[in-house]
């Protein structure tokens, strides 16, 4: 398995916690962990595996941090990529928009020329809409670490069992 970068994006710390959570379950690779906030999408040409993860600010929006750098995802070469979405958000308190942010950047890479792994089944989450979900799945993993977090860790261990096989 080739070296694997996880790109997040996190105002108030969780999707970064999540970020490190993910990367020291990854024994069988050197992970290098970026924070949009500070990095240059350049530094992704040396990957072939990426794991890209945010918070949901607001009412389905992006972190700032993300605002900055998803237009310059837009015009990176992701061709021949394997890229696997995380993402945070409250089913409770925001359930219309739950981990939008997961949808978004999805929207921005999906034609990219990348492919996109890890969508996760619906069942078990409590929400009511997310753009994150195409054809009755997410595209990605979706966490609540503000009313399941007890949840999280077997979600991130079923999620990575499922994506490491298709890891370059």
């Amino acid at each position: 398995m080739q070296p694997i970068a996880i790109v997040y994006g996190s105002t108030t710390s969780n999707a970064k916690n999540i970020a490190e959570r993910i990367a020291a379950k990854i024994t069988e690779t050197d992970v290098v962990l970026f924070d949009v906030a500070d990095m240059n999408v350049e530094s992704l040409k040396d990957f072939s595996n990426i794991i890209m993860g945010s918070s949901t600010w607001g009412i389905g929006d992006l972190p700032d941090d993300w605002d900055g750098f998803l237009p310059k995802l837009k015009r990176f070469d992701l061709s021949g990529k394997t890229i696997a979405l995380f993402a945070l958000g409250d089913s409770y308190s925001y359930s219309d928009s739950f981990v939008d942010s997961m949808g978004i950047i999805y929207e921005a890479i999906k034609d990219k020329g990348c492919n996109i792994i890890g969508s996760v089944s619906t069942e078990g989450y409590n929400y009511d809409m997310s753009t994150a979900e195409i054809d009755g799945v997410f595209v990605g993993l979706p966490l609540d670490e503000d009313n399941e977090y007890d949840l999280s860790d077997e979600r991130i261990d079923n999620w990575l069992a499922q994506i490491k096989p298709e890891l370059q």
